[in-house]
This record gives structure tokens, C-alpha cells and sequence, in this order.
């Protein structure tokens, strides 16, 4: 029996397209073909390899409209935010082509009767896991990056988004990249972890949740295979008690309702000192009820549908399960009689450990509103979490802000007084249960490389 995959747009709930998934056997053919295109691609100069990545970066730019359509019908991201996307994967290609060089440069070190180099040098196929919700950034962020370093990829994409992962592949060849350099693999779950055992498979790649990259990571360690887990997270954003509030307002609404909620790095944990509490909830509540759902084809529109159905189902059962643990809905928290996978900017409080409102990452348009008694019991709160990739701070005083980031804040990035994604010259990546591994500002392309110490005696 033929195992197939439909994939379907979360708006309409209308099919759009069926896939054919590949055997093991097919997949396994498939990583041969890279492994023998990576003998190759090991040699081919620098220079040359970010020609190609230049070319690469127009082409996304060229295709930029019906990318940003394709991310939209697959997964209802509002078309706006699409073309946001596609921009930002045009500038990692450039920038990686730009200092990639520099970046894996030799290195000379003196030693003991004679000199050394250190050199980076690649190490063959890497495997890619990655997640619907930036369908064309999750891929390139890896795979550009490593194929500068001279490694190949093979993609295995969420099947949501089956559409976009050939199109990339698709890109890839036509910016003259030679065949299986990259390569895409329609496959599911259990061939992805079948595939690491593989030979020729020297690393892997995974972002999606912390369960499922726990499961990942120890296959791979049975094989001695270095991995990158890029997790979920509740990053907690404070506000402090000299913010500016309607800074501060303003930026977690935008922080949580990015991509329709469905951001790993976002601003989900409100924790709002006391003194700030009920007028910052009165312009949460005010903001979160004037946002307009509707298509994510048009500009006006605010808040578009979840992924899929199952995703918004299970937000809302999290939703209930904090509610009946003791939270209160402020606003929100009812499904949409409507069509399309389509929940509500809903905003919870009085929570406690736990309760998943809490404890959990929420992912979807549901952000968790926690009152501390001061800067302080803010900042416990804050790391009172499993999880540690993002989080924000609002304080006029930009010093201490500083401060409480780099010595206290227990995780891999921390925004102050502003929300961003990620930067191509900037590292991005958490600690804890949001794993572990860089990518992104030089440290991403060094992840699978083979740091080799060439000591020469004199």
C-alpha cells in the first residue's frame, strides 16, 4: 500500500495537494547520492560556493510572491509576514556568502617546535528535521550555512508543508547548485529517525519540540552523531517598574501574535510587576480584542489561522486545562464558529505551576499574564521554567536591564525594550529544554565542521 500525504490550506480547510512518501529504501538511495555528491562539493572553492548562495538569495527574491502565497496556503501565515520571510532567508544567503569565507579561515597557533593550523573542514551529510512554521527560513538556516561549509543536506520537511520543501529543492537546482547537494526527502517521522543510523549521515538538525528533540538526540548519541536541538520554549517578557507601558504593551502584543502565535522564540509570559499590573492588563485586553482574524491573504488582516487542526485543538484543551486547574480567561479562549483552524487572541491568568499555561509552551495566540510583586520576583518567575531560549525586558534604565540579562536571565537571547526574530549576523539558539547549538552569526557554520589541528615540527 502506497503511503501518501494531502496537504491542506488551514483557511479554507480545502485540500491542496497529495504527496507520495518515499520507502527507507528510497530515502536511503536518496542520502547515497549525497554522499557522493558531497566527495565533490568538499573541494569546490569558497569563492564558488558563495557564487551559488548569491544566486540563490535573487532567486528567493525573484519568487519572493508566490513563496510568500505557497507559506499562506500551506500553513496560514498571513501573506505580509511571508514576504517578511522570504527577505530575511535572501539576507542569510548573502551574509553567509559575504563572511563565510573569513569565517573558516585557517587559523595559525604557535606550538612547541613549530607552528599549527587549525583548520575547518567539512565533515559529509547532514540530516534536517525541521517544522512548518517558517517553512522556508527553518530550511535555509541550516542547510545554507552547512553547504557553505562544504557539507551536503537532505531536508526531511513537516508534512504540512510538503509544497515548500520542493520548491526549495527546486530553487536550489535552478541557482545551479549540482544535484543532491541539498535534497529533499518526502518522508515521515519514523524514516527521518531510521535515516540516522545511516553511514554516510555525519550530524543532525532538529527544531520542534522539546520531546520529540529529546527522542533525536538519543538516537543520534547511539551512533556518536552530533546534533543541534533548536526547542520550544514560554519566554517570559517582564516589565519592570520604570517601563514605558505603552512600549511595552505594544511590543508583547506584536511578540505574541507573530505568525499567528506560532513562534518559538515569542513573547508568551507576560510578567508584569504589581504596580504596573491591571493598566498593562487593561491595554493587553484592549489590543488582543481589536486584532482582525480573517484570510492571511489580506493585509488587513491581523490574526490568521492556526496550521492545522489538530495544533488548534490542542491549544484550546491547554487553555482549558490551566482554566480548570484555577487560571481565569480575561479574553478569548471560545473556538470561532467558523471555517478555517482559526482560535482567538486569548490572554489567561492567575497561573501557577503546574497548570500548561504555565509550565508549558503554548503555541499558538494565547500569551500567560503573571503578576510579581517586584523587579525581582519578576526575574524568579522568569527562569522558573523548563525552558530557557528567549525572553524579553522592559525598563527605561537600559544599564540595569544589561545587567539583569547577561548575569541573570537564563537563557540564549534576551530582548530588551523591543521584540525581534532572528538576525543572520547574530547568534540564535536557548539553553535547558530549548536545547542546544548556535546557528546564525558565524557560531551556526562551525556546528558540523571537523576542527582539525594540523601541527607541523620543526
Amino acid at each position: 500500500m502506497t503511503n501518501t500525504v494531502t496537504t491542506i490550506n488551514p483557511s479554507t480547510e480545502q485540500p491542496i495537494a497529495e504527496y507520495t512518501l518515499l520507502t527507507l529504501a528510497q530515502a536511503k538511495t536518496e542520502v547515497d547520492k549525497c554522499q557522493q555528491a558531497y566527495l565533490d562539493w568538499r573541494h569546490i572553492s569558497l569563492t564558488d560556493r558563495a557564487k551559488y548562495l548569491n544566486q540563490l538569495a535573487y532567486l528567493f527574491e525573484q519568487h519572493k510572491k508566490s513563496l510568500a502565497t505557497l507559506m499562506t496556503n500551506e500553513m496560514g501565515k498571513l501573506y505580509q509576514q511571508g514576504l517578511q520571510e522570504v527577505k530575511l532567508c535572501a539576507a542569510i544567503c548573502h551574509y553567509t556568502a559575504e563572511h563565510g569565507q573569513a569565517q573558516l579561515t585557517d587559523e595559525e597557533r604557535p606550538m612547541e617546535n613549530g607552528h599549527a593550523i587549525i583548520s575547518y573542514q567539512p565533515t559529509g551529510v547532514l540530516l534536517g528535521i525541521q517544522p512548518w512554521n517558517f517553512p522556508l527560513y527553518q530550511v535555509v538556516r541550516y542547510a545554507v550555512t552547512n553547504i557553505m561549509a562544504g557539507n551536503t543536506t537532505v531536508l526531511k520537511h513537516a508534512s504540512n508543508v510538503f509544497g515548500m520543501a520542493e520548491k526549495i529543492e527546486a530553487l536550489f537546482i535552478e541557482a545551479g547548485f549540482p544535484s543532491h547537494v541539498f535534497k529533499n526527502l518526502l518522508i515521515d517521522g519514523k524514516t527521518a529517525s531510521e535515516l540516522i543510523s545511516h553511514n554516510a549521515i555525519r550530524g543532525v538538525t532538529f527544531t520542534g519540540s522539546d520531546d520529540t528533540g529529546k527522542k533525536v538526540a538519543e538516537q543520534a548519541a547511539k551512533q556518536v552523531k552530533k546534533t543541534v536541538l533548536e526547542l520550544g520554549s514560554n519566554d517570559a517578557y517582564l516589565v519592570l517598574d520604570d517601563a514605558d507601558l505603552a512600549l511595552a504593551i505594544k511590543t508583547c502584543v506584536q511578540g505574541r501574535m507573530v505568525n499567528n502565535g506560532q513562534t518559538c522564540v515569542a513573547a508568551k509570559r507576560f510578567v508584569v510587576v504589581a504596580a504596573l499590573y491591571d493598566e498593562f492588563k487593561k491595554g493587553i485586553v484592549e489590543q488582543f480584542n481589536a486584532l482582525r482574524i480573517g484570510d492571511p491573504m489580506d493585509e488587513n488582516t491581523d490574526l490568521g489561522p492556526m496550521a492545522r487542526e489538530d495544533l488548534r485543538d490542542k491549544i484550546h484543551k491547554q487553555v482549558m486545562q490551566s482554566v480548570e486547574a484555577g487560571a481565569s480567561i480575561v479574553t478569548g479562549g471560545e473556538i470561532p464558529k467558523q471555517t478555517g483552524f482559526y482560535y482567538p487572541a486569548t490572554l489567561l491568568e492567575n497561573l501557577s505551576s503546574g497548570m500548561p499555561a504555565y509550565d508549558d509552551e503554548l503555541f499558538g495566540p494565547v500569551a500567560s499574564l503573571i503578576k510579581a510583586k517586584d523587579n525581582e520576583d519578576a526575574m524568579r518567575i522568569a527562569n522558573d521554567s523548563r525552558y530557557g531560549l528567549g525572553g524579553g525586558i522592559f525598563s527605561k534604565d537600559e544599564k540595569k536591564a544589561i545587567e539583569l540579562a547577561k548575569k541573570h536571565f537564563d537563557t540564549g537571547m534576551v530582548n530588551i525594550n523591543g521584540y525581534g526574530l532572528a538576525q543572520p549576523n547574530l547568534p540564535f539558539g536557548g539553553v535547558k529544554d530549548s536545547g542546544y547549538g548556535r546557528e546564525h552569526g558565524g557560531f551556526g557554520i562551525r556546528e558540523f565542521v571537523n576542527i582539525k589541528t594540523i601541527m607541523v615540527n620543526r
